[in-house]
């Protein structure tokens, strides 16, 4: 079983490397310290959650991912390494993983990936700058990380898996110092059978409404879906992810970008650990 790399060299002022995350223990790594849980088991649900400590925990998730993005909501996803049935990008391996397993069956029934502020100073961007221009946010990258390819199989979206999952990330946000979570929260482009737009241009508009984040940190995408060109006035709720999101506190940072690989509107979403509310502070960090 292959370990995962430990770090070589310290770039931000919180350094947060490849391997600092596994740690039941403080660990110094230059002049901070660093700790985390490696395992947090929620009995009551069967289900446990760890951060992934060799590339086979994180082949798991990959191939989750591939179930539900590819096999499921018809992306179109390109395996390298010849490991097909996998979603892989080159951001993987600078990533955290965290991953939800079925206590009784052992597999691998969520997961989120991390991008911590060190690690996209590695890889030189995060994948939400793909998308999105981000420069409005440089002054909070140095304690801001990046969620990405959060997914739950389909006999698990009872609301537990991913509630254990932000757990973990409360958690590891308030041990490690870090106060600003950011991501492309996906809307299928399907609606009643059809690709289009139209869900997509109608949940921005609902949105944009009471969530949209102050102008400082308003982002614009790339490849912008036309949404002034689109029916904006279905009357569609948003996915359950991006209303979890928005009950936490989160704001849309702009008008969603159109992702065509994955066939996806994507919304640039900011979740700030102030603006979450106190029953929630209270409920993932016992405040």
């Amino acid at each position: 079983m292959k370990e995962l790399p430990n770090p070589t060299f310290d770039i931000s002022p919180i350094s947060l490397p490849r391997g600092s995350l596994h740690q039941s223990h403080p660990t110094l790594i230059g002049a901070n310290q660093i700790t985390i849980s490696a395992n947090v088991q929620v009995e009551r649900s069967g289900i446990e959650v760890t951060w992934a400590k060799h590339q086979s925990e994180i082949r798991e998730a990959q191939r989750l991912r591939y179930d539900i993005f590819a096999t499921e909501m018809g992306a179109r996803i390109k395996s390298p390494l010849g490991l097909a049935g996998h979603d892989i990008d080159l951001f993987d391996d600078y990533c955290e993983h965290l991953i939800v397993r079925d206590k009784a069956s052992q597999k691998v029934i969520g997961t989120y990936r991390v991008l911590t502020p060190i690690q996209a100073k590695r890889v030189g961007s995060t994948y939400s700058d793909s998308e999105f221009d981000l420069v409005r946010l440089r002054a909070l990258r140095p304690h801001m990380v990046e969620l990405g390819r959060s997914c739950v199989h389909a006999d698990f979206r009872q609301g537990a898996v991913i509630m254990a999952l932000w757990g973990a990330l409360a958690t590891f946000m308030e041990r490690n110092q870090l106060h600003t979570m950011i991501g492309c929260a996906s809307i299928p482009m399907m609606h009643n059978g059809l690709i289009s737009g139209d869900a997509a241009a109608s949940i921005w508009r609902q949105v944009k409404e009471k969530h949209l984040a102050p102008f400082e940190y308003q982002v614009r995408p790339r490849l912008p879906l036309p949404v002034e060109k689109l029916d904006n006035s279905l009357d569609i709720e948003p996915p359950a992810l991006i209303k979890g999101y928005l009950r936490l506190g989160a704001k849309v940072l702009g008008e969603p970008a159109w992702d065509p690989d994955f066939n996806t509107a994507d919304l640039p979403m900011m979740m700030r650990i102030q603006d979450m509310p106190a029953r929630y502070v209270k409920h993932f960090l016992g405040k």
